[in-house]
């Protein structure tokens, strides 16, 4: 390890020497690019083929009982694994990047570079209802961050090559590289310059570049565009777009609920037995909520409804009409449940799938329905891919990243209209309910996100009680004045807490206010340091946040104030070494 720290530092050297900082981001972008795509690449791969080897010899017409044990079995070496051998909590990969981007000067621990990999696979591949998407999108973006961490980076270059990680994932998953890159800026809200972009121009083409190669030019969704797009069916884009926005609200609310109601549940291998059978017995009814769903709307998108009802207890309904819709309406209904259960039970997963799997079968669900009940002829497939856009539009608060990602993944921009209308609908109609995405929810309660506010971002990364100033000198109240003189004479400086036994601050003694008398020896003995003391124009408690301190400071005007730890004194805090350090962290963020 010291011979390669040594080598390490050789070539940072000669870096700094032959390649300028800007070309150096290129070249950490491409790498960068390059690794999240082999962990996409390798993630999907692994999935697929536990998938395969697990459900390929079900016997068909037959209901597939073992759906009840595998999402238990799966769950439960998740929880091994991360339990016992990671040892750390992997869970809500995005929200993870947000809180590191905001809390942790981009720091990502390097064990998330492969850890989301084996985790999700045991979950998904066992048929954890979740998503792939966010575990590789941290595993890029720790890729990215130890990377930056290990050229010694600052933070704002650390930051970029995060969301060059992000960023190249996303593509490589997707194989969608301006989805990847409008991810990174819409959803990690990364506050970057326009020269900032071309990293993550390099990363997403080089992610989507190394995917094609070795999984081929096949996108994600492939199927025949039965009809281009037709004005006369606007409004049914608009009401599709209000409907995945109601929708959209129950995901996010429901999600949150029953997530908490896991989490109430102390004992995890309880909560394991728990959600593993309630998603086990969801699987069993409604074989399309196993996995990611993918498959499901594929068939859908190929206006194949019967094999929905593949290893169902239903087979035998799968040609009447209204049974399908009420079908589509529970798998549609009961995703949420199943996706919640997953990670409550200690899967590791993501919402990015269920978002485009409820849209996806809601779309088809209301063209069917339409077509059904009316004289009609809506295409479905359409309607199918417009829902997915709309449904990630009010769930993710991501409009511009489903309106390019659906494109993508379907071959092409013949669609582009309606997914605009649909995403743009469902946006503003989420966002009269919920102010933030399911991804923010919780960071947002907490004050811990950051923004493409610079002063917000510089508030957010800031840690002030790394500011306190513990070096001074405290007092008694039944100290003497000669006791506060001499206790003066020792200090360089000019405040002076009062403290009681336990350490509970009674006050402070201002050097301004004593310097008339502090030379009259004759009141040394007479003369108390009760007597001279004064209350603080205010306090700090050292648990509140960075803008509490910041306005207590506006509000009283001080320029010193003391930090307490339940009533006990702490330290002193300095509003100018305070804003000193605002200064300094706003220059970092702000530097090109």
């Amino acid at each position: 390890m010291q011979q390669f720290s040594v080598l390490l530092n050789k070539f940072l050297k000669w870096r700094v020497k032959n390649i300028d900082q800007r070309r150096f981001l290129y070249i950490l972008s491409f790498v960068t690019g390059m690794l999240s795509a082999l962990a996409a690449v390798l993630l999907k791969n692994a999935i697929h083929y536990t998938e395969q080897f697990l459900t390929t010899w079900f016997k068909t017409g037959t209901a597939g009982y073992l759906y009840l044990a595998y999402p238990l079995i799966g769950m439960f070496l998740t929880v091994l694994f991360v339990r016992y051998i990671l040892r750390d909590d992997i869970g809500h990969g995005v929200s993870r990047i947000l809180y590191a981007i905001s809390r942790k000067n981009s720091r990502i621990r390097q064990h998330n570079s492969w850890s989301s990999i084996v985790a999700s696979t045991l979950t998904i591949g066992f048929g954890g209802s979740v998503g792939a998407e966010a575990p590789v999108v941290l595993t890029g973006a720790s890729i990215g961050s130890n990377i930056g961490r290990l050229m010694k980076m600052n933070y704002r270059n650390i930051t970029l090559l995060v969301g060059c990680g992000a960023a190249g994932a996303v593509a490589g998953i997707f194989k969608a590289p301006i989805a990847g890159i409008v991810f990174t800026l819409e959803i990690l809200m990364l506050d970057l310059t326009i020269s900032s972009i071309v990293p993550l121009l390099i990363s997403s083409v080089t992610a989507a570049t190394v995917t094609f190669f070795l999984m081929g030019r096949d996108v994600l969704f492939s199927f025949a565009l039965s009809e281009s797009f037709s004005l006369g069916n606007i409004p049914w884009y608009i009401l599709l777009g209000i409907g995945t926005a109601l929708l959209s609200v129950y995901f996010t609310r429901a999600t949150i609920y029953l997530e908490s109601l896991y989490e109430k549940v102390k004992n995890q291998y309880v909560r394991l037995l728990m959600g593993g059978t309630v998603l086990g017995i969801l699987i069993l009814m409604l074989p399309p909520l196993y996995g990611e769903g993918y498959n499901t709307i594929s068939q859908l998108l190929n206006g194949d409804t019967s094999s929905l009802f593949e290893n169902s207890f239903f087979i035998s309904m799968s040609n009447k009409a209204w049974f399908i819709l009420s079908f589509l309406l529970a798998i549609t209904l009961f995703k949420v449940l199943a996706s919640s259960s997953t990670n409550g039970a200690g899967g590791v997963g993501g919402i990015f799938a269920p978002s485009l799997f409820i849209g996806g079968v809601s779309g088809f669900f209301m063209a069917r329905l339409i077509n059904t009940l009316g004289d009609y002829s809506l295409p479905e497939s359409s309607f199918t891919l417009a829902g997915m856009a709309g449904a990630m539009a009010g769930i993710m608060h991501a409009p511009l990243t489903a309106i390019f990602l659906i494109a993508e993944i379907t071959g092409g921009y013949g669609l582009l209209v309606p997914l605009i209308i649909t995403s743009t609908v469902s946006y503003i109609t989420v966002m009269r309910f919920e102010k933030h995405s399911l991804y923010h929810k919780r960071l947002a309660r907490r004050g811990e996100l950051i923004t493409h506010h610079k002063d917000k971002a510089v508030l957010a990364r800031m840690d002030w009680t790394k500011e306190i100033e513990t070096d001074l000198i405290t007092v008694k109240s039944g100290d003497t004045l000669g006791d506060l003189v001499r206790v003066i004479s020792a200090s360089k400086r000019n405040i002076f807490p009062v403290v009681d036994e336990i350490g509970v601050l009674e006050g402070v003694v201002l050097l301004d206010n004593i310097r008339d008398i502090m030379f009259d020896q004759d009141i040394y003995d007479e003369t108390y340091v009760s007597d001279l003391m004064v209350m603080p124009p205010s306090y700090i408690d050292k648990r509140e946040k960075v803008e509490s301190v910041m306005d207590t400071f506006r509000k009283t005007g001080a320029w010193n104030l003391p930090v307490l730890d339940g009533g006990k004194y702490v330290g002193l805090l300095s509003k100018s070494r305070l804003f000193s350090t605002y200064r300094e962290l706003l220059m970092e963020v702000s530097e090109d």
